[in-house]
């Protein structure tokens, strides 16, 4: 998604010149606001930008997970991906098909937007308008999401985030010597 890439290029030919900030990258939250609908008239073009992105990133990711295979057959190689089961663009069976496991990460719902306006705010205070635009932004994005309960009844494992990042470390710690164990005993 960077200049002089062919994402970038059909992005800005899609949403147009003002995805890109005066720095010539694009303008996340500009195109977050198109993408996700910003709230006139309630269009969503999720699936528009969607169907620019995901070829071009699992294309790249197959890459290098190749690449990581070859020097290391046991390797556990972890994608993250916040709609791997809602685009379309995931290729014949869905997206989540090319993973031996998928791990799904809970929080609730509230401590999601909560989070979303802590990491878009950067650290500056917020007036009252402002916290409620991103609020508002957030639950446009998580209703693009599918239902947690279903998300996580489809996926291997399950982690819930809703203490502190060493609670959630723990967690990960835990699992990764599953999967690692898991790689050794691939067939």
């Amino acid at each position: 998604m960077q200049p002089g890439e062919a994402v970038y290029a059909a992005i800005v030919e899609r949403f147009g010149p003002g995805v890109v900030g005066a720095d010539g990258l694009l303008d996340r939250p500009a195109l977050a606001r198109i993408a996700f609908g910003d709230g006139r008239d309630g269009t969503r073009r999720i699936e528009e930008l969607n169907a620019i992105v995901h070829p071009a990133t699992i294309a790249r990711q197959a890459e290098l997970i190749a690449e990581v295979a070859a020097r290391d057959a046991d390797a556990v190689t972890v994608v993250e991906s916040a709609l791997i089961f809602e685009t379309k663009h995931g290729g014949e069976g869905g997206w989540h098909r090319r993973f031996d496991k998928v791990i799904f990460v809970q929080a609730a719902e509230e401590l999601k937007i909560a989070r979303f306006v802590a990491r878009s705010s950067g650290g500056k205070a917020l007036g009252d308008e402002e916290r409620a635009a991103l609020e508002a932004e957030a639950r446009r994005r998580i209703a693009n999401q599918a239902a947690t309960e279903r998300n996580a009844a489809r996926c291997d494992y399950v982690l819930t985030n809703d203490g502190t990042a060493d609670q959630l470390r723990a967690q990960v710690d835990t699992l990764w010597l599953v999967l690692k164990e898991a790689a050794r005993q691939r067939v």
